[in-house]
């Protein structure tokens, strides 16, 4: 068997796994990613179909936070170009622009409740003044209106963050992410496809950090098991690469396939009972579907989001930003709804059906418009491995052993953000364990 040594050995090239990787990979730690698919970016990564670049998963990027500040830390190009506006809101059959008005405007034009939910709103900016216990953002919604515009605004406004609808979500993480980390987001979409990024922050980690050491990125290659050294931590992994068994010698591991996985790979006889009953979380679910048309069928140059639709939550509109992501006279787009239940079993039929309905009445043409791609999101494969507010902590019981992702993310954020913070609040605690790294 070959042999391997690194400081650092991440398992899994998605988003959390490479923030956190080319953070220890700049600040001196031999860094090894182990991706078993043939590309990066996990389930916000992207694929050339017909020489359209389509996204699966993650679309959006946001600007102007942890993210990018990431990319900046550690010298990845951060190639992101903002929608202006980012999102417009159907309501009335007119497309609104909230930019600059934020919830009074929004909330004016659905609703004369609206003075009575921007209160509620602003109550929600103290601790004080969230909603107790798992009241769910619609039965919040409920207090203020029965509005059915107001409550489709809610509804489709989770579905497009936290990938469930208003029904699902907790009201205070709802309340928590719209008071506290800044509503209304700025954000843009990658010319490259959402794996532009993830490509950028590969190139960084192998590029070489402090002190000249470099990282490195397998693809194509699985982590099959974790070994557990007698004092109880992780002294290593078996990876499977080019057909080979691989042992590779870390000091630290992180993983980004989530608790279950994670659990799998060390063996639960390793990992107290305790802990191991509360690994399993609940993921949510969506469905996608990509379509190209010669003619443009959206105004809005970024997302398109609804106050009345049956299942779909918004339309990204790429080429009015990023026209290199389709050949040329053609424009992308993407439609994407959360199912019902969201958390559960679904008729998956049913509710393609629903969303097809809805690119139709609300998307004239769409019928002329050519269908690239259609993904169902779910269970293994979610949108987000949890719902929002019923996260998993990222450390664990071995005390050289972290999680990273959408699992294991900070109380009220979501997506590809998310993943960015908890790595790094993973990467202080690594170095503050481990403050020395080995020579290069």
């Amino acid at each position: 068997m070959q042999h391997h040594d690194v400081d650092v050995l991440v398992i899994g090239a998605g988003a959390g796994g490479l923030f956190t990787a080319a953070r220890l990979a700049h600040r001196g730690y031999r860094t090894l990613v182990v991706e078993r698919r043939d590309r990066v970016g996990g389930r916000a990564s992207s694929e050339v179909i017909d020489g359209f670049t389509v996204n699966n998963g993650a679309i959006v990027i946001e600007t102007g936070g942890i993210t990018e500040q990431t990319f900046a830390e550690v010298g990845a190009r951060f190639d992101v170009r903002p929608a202006k506006p980012p999102i417009l809101y159907r309501i009335g059959g007119k497309d609104v622009d909230v930019t600059g008005g934020g919830w009074g405007f929004l909330l004016g034009r659905l609703t004369r409740q609206g003075a009575k939910l921007l209160e509620g709103l602003g109550a929600a900016r103290t601790d004080d003044g969230l909603p107790e216990g798992q009241l769910s953002t619609a039965d919040w919604v409920r207090r203020y209106t029965a509005n059915e515009k107001v409550h489709g605004i809610f509804r489709n406004m989770c579905a497009s963050i936290f990938a469930v609808s208003s029904e699902d979500l907790p009201a205070a993480v709802f309340l928590t992410y719209f008071t506290r980390r800044s509503a209304f987001k700025k954000f843009g979409f990658c010319p490259e496809g959402t794996i532009g990024l993830w490509r950028a922050l590969a190139d960084a980690i192998e590029g070489g950090g402090t002190g000249g050491v470099h990282g490195e990125v397998w693809l194509d290659s699985e982590v099959t098991a974790l070994d557990v050294g007698d004092d109880g931590t992780v002294t290593g992994a078996t990876v499977v690469r080019d057909g080979r068994e691989v042992a590779v010698r870390s000091r630290v591991v992180v993983s980004d396939a989530g608790p279950a996985a994670t659990v799998d790979l060390v063996g639960r006889e390793h990992l107290p009972a305790d802990y191991t009953a509360t690994i399993d979380t609940t993921p949510c679910a969506m469905i996608v579907v990509n379509f190209a048309s010669r003619e443009p069928l959206v105004e809005a140059p970024g997302l398109l989001s609804f106050a009345t639709t049956r299942r779909m939550c918004y339309v990204a509109n790429f080429t009015a930003t990023c026209p290199e992501m389709a050949p040329e006279g053609w424009h992308l787009y993407n439609g994407t709804s959360v199912p019902e239940p969201a958390t559960g079993d679904f008729d998956e039929e049913s509710e393609r059906a629903l969303l097809y309905a809805d690119l139709r009445e609300q998307i004239p043409g769409f019928d002329t418009a050519r269908v690239l791609s259609e993904t169902v999101w779910r269970d293994g494969w979610p949108p987000q491995r949890a719902v929002a507010g019923h996260d998993l902590p990222h450390t664990t019981p071995i005390a050289n052993l972290w999680n990273v992702g959408d699992a294991v993310k900070q109380y009220a954020n979501g997506g590809t953000t998310a993943c960015a913070e908890t790595a790094a609040l993973v990467t202080d605690e690594i170095v503050a364990r481990y403050p020395e790294t080995t020579p290069a």
